[in-house]
Parts: structure tokens; sequence; C-alpha cells
């Protein structure tokens, strides 16, 4: 028996050991800067702003290709179920059109039928443009919208780093803040055990045993939230990333490594150029838009003037043999050029362009409001920038106190010097301390990511 046994437990080592790499070889890893270019790539915001690029450059050919030469083609057939009848005074109509026996009397109508039953007619006509003011101010206008549709997936591209980069930080402090609290809570059942033990044996109080379960019960209880949020926020980073939300996803990075890697006070004082914002491109896109509209209204009191050629062919039969080879077909062809020249619209193109008008004073103003809206978001940018680094350096120095505190005081009470209400204090300090450093050091890669989308760096 012995000798069939181990054959299958080195069997099932090898299944399990095969399905860990397995595992491993689907987890999706990631630094940050890998997260950002992944996501990039496959963000569902990222791919449709790539997808606007390719629409607006289509419809700047279709703007074009509208001044461009166009030929259409087109097939008439008619079958005259019942042929219509004209009736003349026999006088007139020619001999062989009278009906036998007919005789002529200048008081009597014949009717008579004209043609044949069946006829088709087929044409084709080439069109081209000659002059036409609002087409050249729309091939001047798709410039302008191709530089919009760019600055829009560039500011959508900006809006997914920041997305990325708040959703990892926020993956980070939950994974962080579940270590943390697993490590108080480790601490908190030793002393608990202890305090009991203490208390069992009449050297100490009962208040001090449930001042402890007290602050037990309230450390599991942000335990199992911090393992929710873990869960959640590593779904909203897959989400943003383009990513399943179920995939397994693994963050390379350290939550302190990382935050002392966004320090950088060289970017405080860092020339910026607005030109390089891309909400004042979005601004200049409106302002020039409004410019090309004004334009357009001008151009519509301008004559247009366009040139067609026509060619076709009709053949007429008693049933349908036009594909026959002895059909006969009737060719006829068309030049033709029409001038179009606006005289009077009762001063209708004059409101129209003058509201144009105002519409592009409206946008220069707004893109003057724009630029210092964008000065005014980059100086408070940079203000809290530099306050999150000072609130993460003192946090640091705070964790250090409050972690020394706790060991004092942890160390007096089980001395019999110090009471169970100044070691909760202590605790619930540190604790205190701790959360406010991890929350200190996601604000610092926060506020270093908003000031790097102002300057678009």
């Amino acid at each position: 028996m012995r000798h069939y046994f181990l054959p299958v437990i080195a069997i099932f080592i090898s299944a399990f050991g095969h399905s860990q790499e397995q595992q491993q070889e689907n987890t999706n890893s990631f630094t940050l800067q890998e997260a950002i270019a992944f996501a990039l790539d496959n963000n569902y915001s990222a791919i449709n702003a790539e997808r606007d690029v390719v629409d607006a450059q289509k419809q700047k050919w279709e703007t074009i290709a509208s001044g461009l030469p166009q030929i259409s083609g087109a097939v008439n057939y008619q079958n005259q179920l019942i042929q219509p009848i004209a009736q003349f005074p026999s006088i007139l109509v020619p001999e062989e059109f009278l009906p036998p026996g007919a005789v002529r009397d200048p008081n009597t109508f014949v009717p008579i039928v004209f043609g044949q039953p069946q006829q088709i007619i087929a044409t084709a006509t080439l069109r081209q443009q000659i002059f036409d003011g609002s087409y050249i101010v729309g091939v001047q206008a798709t410039k302008s919208f191709l530089s919009y549709s760019a600055n829009n997936k560039e500011k959508t591209q900006l809006e997914v780093r920041k997305a990325v980069t708040e959703s990892y930080g926020n993956v980070l402090l939950a994974q962080e803040s579940v270590s943390i609290l697993e490590k108080n809570k480790a601490n908190l059942e030793k002393n608990l055990f202890e305090t009991t033990k203490i208390y069992e044996n009449g050297l100490g109080d009962e208040e001090s045993v449930e001042q402890l379960q007290i602050t037990l019960s309230n450390v599991e209880n942000q335990l199992k939230n911090a393992v929710r949020l873990k869960s959640i926020t590593l779904q909203m980073l897959n989400l943003v990333m383009g990513i399943a939300i179920d995939a397994p996803t693994k963050l390379e990075e350290d939550l302190d490594n990382l935050t002392r890697e966004q320090i950088d006070l060289n970017l405080i004082e860092a020339e910026f150029q607005i030109e390089n914002n891309v909400d004042f491109k979005l601004a200049t896109n409106l302002n020039e838009q409004r410019y090309f509209e004004w334009k357009l209204a001008k151009s519509r009191a301008l004559p247009t003037l366009n040139a067609f050629v026509n060619y076709g062919a009709n053949s007429f039969g008693e049933g349908f043999d036009f594909l026959d080879n002895g059909q006969e077909w009737f060719e006829s062809s068309i030049f033709g050029v029409d001038l179009n020249i606006p005289i009077f619209s009762s001063l209708k193109r004059s409101a129209s362009t003058q509201r144009a008008k105002i519409a592009l004073e409206k946008a220069k103003t707004q893109l003057q409001e724009a630029e210092e809206r964008i000065r005014l978001q980059l100086e408070n940018a940079k203000s809290e920038y530099i306050l999150a680094i000072e609130q993460y350096e003192t946090a640091k120095q705070n964790l250090g106190l409050a972690e020394r505190i706790e060991n004092k005081n942890q160390t007096k009470y089980f001395e019999g010097i110090g009471s169970s209400f100044e070691l909760r204090q202590a605790q619930t300090q540190l604790y205190d301390a701790q959360q406010g450093y991890l929350q200190s050091m996601v604000e610092v890669i926060n506020k270093k990511t908003e000031l790097e989308t102002i300057m678009n760096q």
C-alpha cells in the first residue's frame, strides 16, 4: 500500500505546484509607472479618445471630399400598364396614325396611343463645386477640429494617469492599513490575555480587562472594514486600468518608498508654460472654433458656383428586352453651370454674422478667464503639495512619538504604576497617528499628481 501511496502524493504535490505557478503567471503585477502605461492603452475612456481622433480625421476628409468631383448614376424603368390616350382631330393626324376604316373629318376626334409601354433611362452626372465660401471655411476649420480631438485625447490621458495614481495609492493604503491593524490586534490580544491573567490572580481590576476588550473590539471592526476596502480599492484600480475587476492584480510598489519618490521640491520651482496646459489648449480650440463660425456666417453672403455634366441614354420597347444586343438606345448629354447670388435676406445674414461675432468676443473673454484660473490653480496646487509634504514629515514624527508613548504606558501599566485609562488613551493616540501617517503619504502622491497634471509634465 505504501508503494502506491507515495506516487499519489508526488503527483498531488506536482499538480499543486503547477497550479500555483499557473496562478502566479496569470496574476497581473505592476509598478505605478507600468500601471499607468497599461491604462493608457486599455482604459475605456482612453480607447474611445483614440477613436475620437480617428473619427476627426475621417470627418476632415469628409469635409474636403464634399468639394471634390462627385459622380452619381441613376436608372429609371417604367412600364405603362395602361397607356395614356390623346385625342386629335382626324384632319390633323397623319394618315398612318388613323385606325383602320377611320374617315378624315375635321369635326371628329380620333384616340391615338403614342409610344411604347416600357422604357428605361440610364444617366450619369458629374458635379464639381467651383466656388463656395462655406466650403473654404470648412476646410480651414478641420485643422482646428483635429487639434481639439488631439487635445481632448491628451486631457483624457492626463485624467487616466491621475485616476490610476490615486487608485494605486488607495490600494497601497488599504494594504498597509490591514497590516497595521493586524499587528495592533495581535498586540491587544496579547495585552488582554496578560491582563486577564493578572485579574484572575487578584492583582488587577476588572475595568482594565474591559477597557482592553473595548479597544480590541474597535480594532477588529476596523480590520474587517479595511479588508473589505482592500478588495474594493483593488477592483477600482482594475476598472481604471481596463482589466476585469475580479482579475488578480499585484502591486510592486511600497507605499513608503513610493511616497519618498514623489517628494520633489524642484517641481515647485519649475518654469510653467501655460501653453502646455491642456485646459488652456481646449480654451484656445474653442476660440478658434468661434472664429471659423464667424467666417462661415460672413461667407454666406458670397455667391456659389457649381458645374455639372450629364450623360444618359434611353430605350423603348413592347417588352423587357433592353438587354438584347439589337436593342436601340438614344443618347443625350447636358453641360450646365449653376450660379447662386445672395441679394437680399431682410438683414437675416447680417444678424447671423453679428451673433457669430458676439460669440467670438465671448470666447476671447473666456480664454482670458481660463488663463487666470489656470494660474490660480497652479499656485493652489503648489501650496497643497508643499502642505502635503510638511504634513507627511510631521505625521512621521508624530508616529514615532506615539509609538514611544504607547510603549512607555504599556510598561508602566504592567509594572503597576500606570492606569488602564492612560494605556487606552495612548493606544488610541497611536492608532490615530498610524492612520494619519498612512493618509499623509497618499496625500503626497495625489497632490504631486495634481500639480503635474496642471503643468502637463
